[in-house]
């Protein structure tokens, strides 16, 4: 399957403003990280891989697999497991080059959230998983769920198509974040209706030798 580098806006000159949330420390949101035409492109590359069904959600994974029963990262010839496609490297650069992460990603994991379909509140493995962990949407919007389980403070963050997440900080290390089993959200005029969602995440393994 040939790859659509050079279609996709993760090595251009896009200027794009990350904003830190005032309520969760080290959270960090930019709108538009990526323009509606590079959405169709990104999902339509994505699509064109197999999905894993070892979840009630589809997923992809690149650069490393994580193994969710075990919660650990699979130590299984990595022969199993695609390299990065052009499009990760691409994005996986753009991160370090604006700053928003310090070392290249080398794990990917892709989900595929249908309406009605949510997580549950988590922080990503600690041992597993460097400071800094990044989020991109496609397709539908939705709210993500952030809460602090020291003192309960809570935060509904809208995560729009196209817009990067990034957590860092108490974000990425205190703060839980979840997405809820449901069909629609709550809206500033009432219910919004939840379609298909991709989310992307980059994140960096912590390797014994380092």
């Amino acid at each position: 399957m040939s790859e659509t580098s050079g279609q996709l806006p993760f090595g251009s000159d896009l200027t794009s403003l990350s904003e830190p949330s005032a309520s969760v420390p080290g959270l960090h949101y930019t709108a538009d990280w990526i323009s509606p035409e590079a959405q169709d492109t990104l999902l339509s590359s994505i699509d064109n891989q197999p999905w894993s069904t070892q979840l009630k959600r589809r997923v992809q994974h690149y650069g490393h697999r994580y193994d969710y029963g075990r919660r650990s990262v699979a130590t299984t010839s990595q022969t199993a497991v695609p390299p990065f496609p052009t499009w990760a490297r691409q994005a996986a650069t753009r991160l370090v080059s604006e700053g928003l992460m310090d070392q290249e990603a080398d794990q990917v994991i892709i989900n595929e959230y249908q309406p009605g379909q949510g997580i549950s509140a988590h922080v990503d493995s600690l041992p597993h998983f460097g400071p800094v962990v990044a989020a991109l949407s496609l397709g539908s919007s939705c709210l993500m769920d952030f809460t602090n389980p020291e003192d309960g403070s809570k935060l509904a963050v809208p995560l729009t198509p196209g817009s990067l997440l990034v957590m860092t900080g108490p974000a990425r290390f205190t703060w839980r974040h979840a997405i809820a089993a449901r069909k629609s959200d709550p809206g500033p005029t009432g219910r919004v209706p939840r379609g298909r969602r991709v989310s992307i995440t980059f994140r960096t393994l912590i390797h014994p030798s380092r």
